[in-house]
């Protein structure tokens, strides 16, 4: 199962570079959300629980203990991740409804 989250997670990595480099304001905002969610998951496989106790809990029953740094970690990078891509949103919003375009390469040519 960790083997299938890997590759899930870079798979979600490599999606969201390559629709970073793409020319449509949309498709890049659409590739900022996939890394953001890529990095979510990267911090759920690296806070999952293996089922081995450290020495300081072998007193704890099993399945009792769970880290709530991880959860806190990930509860605050979805907030954040959420409001960087409406801040995002809304940026793209008004330049696309400025210049009637959402092509970056013809809001790099304009001037003024």
């Amino acid at each position: 199962m960790n083997v299938i989250f890997a590759v899930t997670i870079g798979l979600m990595f490599a999606l969201g570079v390559f629709q970073l480099l793409r020319r449509d304001l949309i498709k890049t905002a659409m590739g900022f959300y996939i890394l953001f969610t890529a990095i979510n998951l990267l911090f759920i496989a690296v806070g999952a629980f293996n089922g081995v106790f450290p020495a300081y809990a072998q007193n704890v029953e099993r399945g009792a203990i769970s880290d709530p740094l991880v959860q806190a970690l990930l509860l605050t990078a979805i907030v954040i991740s959420f409001g960087s891509y409406a801040i995002l949103l809304g940026l793209i919003a008004v330049s696309a409804r400025r210049y009637q375009t959402a092509d970056s390469d013809t809001l790099d040519q304009l001037k003024g």
